[in-house]
């Protein structure tokens, strides 16, 4: 155990002697599957850096279930790092210390900052060797495992249904948008298998806006605005190459892989929001009878 987060373990009803227990350590490092766990990876597909990549998914992220808490609110507990999914592709689905330090503090100080975002619970060594090339100059070199476990109300993105609509399967798309209507906004489920698409996703669209307008406020860059790393809640998720502008500059990104379009600068990522909304928009399409509400929200969100 490297470190957890009291403010998430009280949010979680976990007691400190909980979090500093060697069965603690079993679960949330993935050694240990207590009843009610049923862990899954989930798949998605995403534009990355405007292009369409086609199918993604939870390459090395690994859901355990979902807690559900005193007062009926529900909490998704994942591990990042624990090892290979269905959809690791080529990868070991592993995480070096290094960069889960940085989604563990970073999530935390987001919350503290007021920033909309996931939230972590626990940082935990493995004791294995992960090989990584930190500089991407042909030098990889083993360091030390790492396992975040990250939490929040839902881990669902844009690109959960843009894979859907890619591969023509609507009814899974509109399963999956019933599905976070009732579980997510059931302000716009009407109960009678007819929910408010349009409204759904004009709040879906307002959320992103508010998450924007606070990166900006404190300086924040995510680095990878992907549609797969934009959340469906208007969550701040997956913390790649983040960092904060020091000095004011439109043009600064963190991610040395975007440094010649700096697609993902800092003074691009309220326009890129909004290219996202317009493919998560096209995405849900075939929900619509007609395109105009769609439009609608996307221009509130302008």
């Amino acid at each position: 155990l490297v470190a957890y987060s009291r403010e998430v373990a009280t949010l979680l009803d976990l007691s400190v002697e909980t979090c500093e227990s060697d069965e603690f350590l079993e679960v949330f490092v993935g050694n240990r599957i207590l009843p009610g766990m049923s862990p899954y990876a989930t798949c998605y597909g995403g534009h990355q850096f405007g292009n369409w990549a086609g199918q993604l998914g939870d390459g090395r992220a690994i859901t355990l279930g979902e807690l559900c808490l005193a007062d009926g609110s529900v909490r998704e507990l994942q591990l990042k790092g624990a090892g290979q999914t269905p959809y690791s592709r080529f990868a070991d689905g592993r995480a070096v210390l290094r960069s889960s330090l940085r989604e563990y503090l970073c999530s935390e100080a987001m919350h503290a900052l007021g920033v909309p975002t996931t939230r972590a619970l626990s940082l935990l060594a493995t004791g294995e060797g992960v090989v990584r090339d930190m500089f991407y100059d042909g030098n990889p070199m083993a360091e030390p495992g790492a396992i975040v476990c990250r939490v929040a109300p839902s881990f669902v993105r844009f690109g959960n249904f843009e894979i859907h609509a890619a591969m023509d399967e609507f009814d899974r798309l509109r399963e999956l948008a019933d599905f976070v209507i009732r579980h997510e906004y059931p302000q716009y489920w009407r109960g009678d298998d007819s929910p408010d698409y349009a409204a759904w996703f004009g709040e879906i669209c307002e959320r992103t806006a508010v998450m924007i307008s606070h990166w900006m406020r404190v300086g924040f860059v995510h680095g990878v605005m992907n549609t797969d790393n934009m959340s469906i809640l208007g969550l701040t998720i997956d913390y790649g190459p983040y960092g904060w502008v020091e000095n004011f500059d439109p043009d600064w990104t963190p991610n040395t892989t975007d440094a010649a379009g700096r697609r993902y600068a800092f003074g691009q990522q309220p326009q890129i929001a909004l290219w996202n909304l317009v493919q998560f928009a096209n995405a849900l399409v075939p929900l619509f009878p007609d395109t105009k509400p769609l439009q609608a929200c996307i221009d509130a969100y302008t």
